[in-house]
């Protein structure tokens, strides 16, 4: 027995002679539950770095229930230390669902990518559908909308400042699961409010933690959370990208970390214009980021998450307009790339950075 709040039930049951093995059991499992969440916080506590840890473990107690998960034969809740649930709060709509978590970490995860500048994405199982930054959050949240507004219909909106109210209007119009930010302005989240099924959702970036794991094979897998963004800027190509190129390259390959491997990203300076995503072959992520790109007369980059296998990439770049191209490399046939791009007048830059996603 480990709460007072357990005294009442405990004692009518001793006056009847009705402490069954059942109950007796029940305590037992209630007070192990409980001791194990304390001593995982303090654990979590006193951990250094994983490599220096040798048990694994996490405080969580049951946050929020759910009436299914993945799919609606599947039971789910949402467990999370109560240290941190003040952290998170969800400003009404319909109960959250266990996908709309999901993406709704990509989400946050993805604009703050951009702590110095204003940005917005779009998710939708699990990967962008579309990112941009803006002069404005409105302009930004326009611009990430617009990128593939098809898909965006039933996505996750995330942003990286305080909601304004201009934002929160032009949001309204469409419909989304979930919209999530660090903060909004009291009139904005009024006005996303009146939309009955919308959760909106505020969370402080503390949550989002240094370290995420997956359950395997009744064990779990850890490693630390992807928060490099290139280690080199090797520019392997005869032709260096041009001051432009160079600023659409890095938005893109910050947007690229965030998309379901095999993935390659089309964008400009500000926006992506297509994205090609959780494909068995690169150069098909290649023509579906090709596909989704509008006819423009932009100067469209492309940002690819692991090297280019073969060139056939390339080559199906330059026929949908890009013009430079980041990537790791490190590919047994890098100068088979490398003259791929050359032959096609193509900046390339080699990040010697894999942003493997899955």
């Amino acid at each position: 027995v480990f709460d007072p709040q357990q005294y009442p039930k405990i004692m009518d049951a001793l006056k009847n002679r009705a402490l069954t093995a059942d109950m007796r059991l029940g305590l037992a499992q209630q007070a192990f539950d409980y001791i194990a969440w304390y001593d995982a916080i303090i654990a979590g506590y006193f951990a250094r770095t994983l490599n220096e840890t040798e048990y694994f473990s996490r405080a969580a107690k049951r946050f929020i229930p759910m009436r299914y998960g993945e799919n609606p034969h599947q039971k789910a809740a949402f467990f999370l230390n109560p240290l941190h649930q003040e952290d998170f709060k969800i400003h009404g709509g319909k109960q959250i669902s266990y996908n709309n978590i999901l993406d709704a970490e990509v989400a946050f995860g993805a604009v703050r990518e951009f702590d110095e500048q204003i940005a917005c994405a779009v998710i939708k199982h699990q990967t962008p559908c579309g990112v941009a930054i803006g002069a404005t959050q409105a302009e930004a949240y326009e611009h990430a909308y617009a990128a593939d507004s098809l898909s965006a219909f039933g996505g996750i909106v995330g942003l990286n400042r305080t909601v304004e109210v201009s934002t929160a209007e032009r949001i309204k119009k469409h419909f989304f699961e979930v919209v999530i930010a660090q903060n909004y302005q009291p009139e904005a989240l009024e006005i996303l409010k009146t939309k009955k099924n919308l959760r909106v959702v505020q969370v402080s970036p503390k949550l989002l933690e240094r370290i995420v794991y997956k359950p395997v094979f009744s064990g779990i897998l850890v490693q630390e959370r992807d928060q490099v963004d290139y280690e080199e800027w090797e520019i392997p190509t005869k032709r260096a990208p041009n001051d432009y190129e160079t600023e659409a390259l890095k938005f893109a390959w910050k947007v690229v970390k965030w998309t379901k491997s095999n993935s390659v990203v089309f964008a400009v300076k500000d926006r992506t214009v297509g994205i090609g995503a959780g494909q068995t072959s690169r150069v098909g992520a290649v023509e579906i980021a090709r596909r989704l790109s509008p006819a423009m007369n932009a100067r469209i980059v492309m940002a690819s998450d692991a090297f280019f296998p073969f060139r056939d990439g390339i080559d199906t770049a330059a026929h949908g307009g890009v013009t430079a191209v980041i990537q790791p490399g490190g590919s047994k046939r890098d100068q088979e790339v490398i003259d791929a791009c050359n032959e096609h007048g193509m900046a390339m830059v080699f990040t010697h950075t894999r942003h493997f996603r899955h």
